[in-house]
């Protein structure tokens, strides 16, 4: 079984890429609200006239789910697939407000202005916990709670192709040498996602804002993974400790990560915030 996997991204700081064996279709992440549209259009000239079968939603951020419920107007029976924890999120009206507000900021960003929010269609089909098993026709994915980025993130395991599709919990990556960190709820929980991972046997994986990494991407990332995950919380340790600012720790944070790929799917005030919130959690979690 051959299973190709497409780029059907609008922006890069977007989170989408489709699966299709030829049989059976699964769009791994959806992206922006705004690039919704657009992202339903990329998966139609692969699919041509067959219908979007699962979306799996690795975690509930805006840049990563608020996509699909402008993908549903043009493939309504697409099975939608998240972590019991994201379809609590999804009923939220607070968390919905937080998804409109940054997606109308990056759109504009983008040059995009008007354009209709579908956040209250936001849904699940089939919620799952963790070790549940999702058959996609011939495919067959094992569901990981990945917790660590966020509480709902998780990751999708096909054992028998060896492929992982990833979550923000075990680290961002750029392709090339660096893995960000992206702990924001835990970093220990980080650690632990991290250690499931690297207990599975596998040959290929999506990476989220990246895609599918080749056999030396691969490789790497699994080698280094944890060691960019405890080297950071080490580094903020030590300045923390030598009584810098958080204004410049972030900046500190800054200069090592945000260059590059990173540099090019991140805004900086997303990454500023982010940073903030890392550089908290690990004074809490870890002074």
């Amino acid at each position: 079984m051959a299973i190709m996997i497409t780029d059907v991204r609008c922006q890069k700081g977007d989170a989408s890429f489709l699966l299709d064996d030829g049989k059976t279709s699964i769009l791994y992440d959806t992206g922006f609200g705004f690039t919704g549209y657009a992202i339903a259009e990329n998966i139609k000239k692969v699919l041509g006239d067959r219908e979007l079968d699962y979306i799996f939603l690795t975690h509930s951020h805006y840049d990563h789910a608020l996509g699909s419920p402008y993908i549903l107007r043009r493939y309504p029976t697409a099975k939608v697939v998240a972590g019991r924890y994201a379809e609590g999120v999804f009923k939220r009206d607070g968390a919905k407000r937080v998804m409109k507000e940054l997606d109308a900021k990056y759109a504009e960003k983008c040059g995009v202005s008007d354009y209709e929010f579908l956040g209250d269609e936001l849904k699940v089909d089939i919620a799952v916990d963790d070790g549940d098993i999702i058959q996609a026709g011939d495919m067959e994915f094992k569901v990981l709670n990945l917790p660590g980025h966020t509480r709902c993130s998780v990751g999708y395991y096909c054992e028998k192709e060896g492929l992982f599709l990833s979550c923000e919990s075990i680290g961002v990556y750029d392709g090339e040498d660096t893995i960000l960190p992206s702990y924001l709820i835990g970093y220990g929980a980080s650690i632990d996602s991290i250690e499931r991972v690297e207990k599975l046997n596998i040959s290929s994986m999506v990476i989220p804002h990246f895609g599918l990494l080749d056999d030396k991407q691969t490789q790497f990332f699994l080698k280094n993974m944890k060691t960019a995950a405890q080297g950071l919380a080490q580094e903020l340790l030590v300045s923390i400790k030598k009584g810098y600012t958080d204004e410049e720790i972030i900046e500190q944070f800054k200069d090592k990560y945000w260059h590059g790929y990173i540099k090019e799917i991140s805004p900086i005030d997303a990454f500023k915030l982010n940073a903030s919130i890392t550089l908290q959690l690990i004074r809490n979690e870890l002074l």
